[in-house]
């Protein structure tokens, strides 16, 4: 597989007839002297910008709808995102340690997990997303915070060609996506240097059966969810792959705190994902969503 002709060819993506216009836009951001950043639940760029720049921000930050994870506060500029993704990375940063390691963040979106990460002084950090939206979205955050953060328009199965390997890889709400869980497993293991560590998070069912569902058409109106396993049937896919240690971090629901309907949205989110008359089943029938969040190794 040649990396540098799929990166290249993906370059051009950013030139899609819906993507090129906020591409230039994206070249006429107002410079304000950034005072401070906080990377915080809130990721907060502080400074004092003119009535003018507080529009520009504002009118810019609303063509780059929808914005799934955040929230993000751009000199005043509130991004209310779908997900409150601090409830996510809350839960995982007590398990993990960042220092001077080389980090991939597998389906990285605008890269909130990212920018968050900045806090924790990891040696280098690499997102991997194929969107050329959410690409500009960071791109358009990071033209505020500057950092290093490396954007890659590829996905899970470009890892293991990648030519490096990372400490630890996160791979947040991917799984389920993929039509063969387990070789994407595999890549993620062939991603890793020796005694590396990832963090996945997927959809599960309850049950003691090593079993998965399939949904027919749809699972809580998302149309690419392949399989949705029970613990005991993701643990042995994750064995299957080579990954021996297995930690079960937390397991939860998934809440209207959590996921919702903003203005920074354009469609529906969960409330319209579940079954109005039993919130404990989707609207196809199937169990509501649940996430079982794992830590999985190379070696015991």
């Amino acid at each position: 597989m040649d990396i540098e002709k799929i990166k290249k060819e993906r370059q051009s993506w950013l030139k899609w007839k819906n993507i090129a216009p906020l591409r230039e836009k994206l070249k006429n951001l107002p410079n304000i002297e950034v005072i401070e950043i906080e990377f915080k639940d809130i990721i907060k760029i502080k400074g004092e910008a003119t009535k003018e720049q507080f529009l520009f921000i504002k009118e810019f930050a609303l063509e780059l709808r929808p914005w799934r994870k955040g929230p993000f506060d751009v000199f005043g500029v509130f991004i209310n995102s779908e997900w409150r993704s601090y409830i996510k990375y809350n839960l995982l940063k007590p398990h993990f340690n960042l220092k001077e390691k080389s980090v991939a963040d597998i389906g990285c979106n605008n890269g909130y997990y990212m920018f968050r990460m900045l806090e924790e002084s990891p040696k280098e950090i690499v997102g991997f997303d194929p969107s050329p939206l959410f690409k500009t979205q960071f791109d358009f955050i990071n033209f505020y915070i500057k950092s290093d953060i490396k954007y890659e328009l590829l996905g899970v199965e470009h890892l293991p060609f990648y030519g490096k390997k990372f400490d630890v890889i996160f791979c947040l709400g991917v799984l389920y996506h993929r039509s063969d869980p387990i070789a994407m497993l595999k890549w993620l293991k062939q991603g890793l240097n020796e005694n590396g560590e990832v963090f996945l998070d997927t959809f599960y069912i309850e049950g003691d059966e090593p079993i998965a569902l399939c949904p027919e058409k749809t699972y809580s109106k998302i149309p690419n969810v392949h399989f949705v396993p029970t613990i005991k049937a993701l643990q042995n896919w994750c064995k299957k792959a080579g990954f021996e240690y297995f930690e079960i971090l937390a397991k939860k629901p998934t809440t209207f705190e959590e996921q919702r309907k903003t203005e920074w949205i354009l469609g529906e989110s969960l409330e319209n994902f579940l079954d109005k008359e039993n919130p404990d089943l989707t609207v196809e029938g199937y169990p509501a969503p649940k996430r079982v969040y794992v830590k999985l190794r190379k070696e015991r």
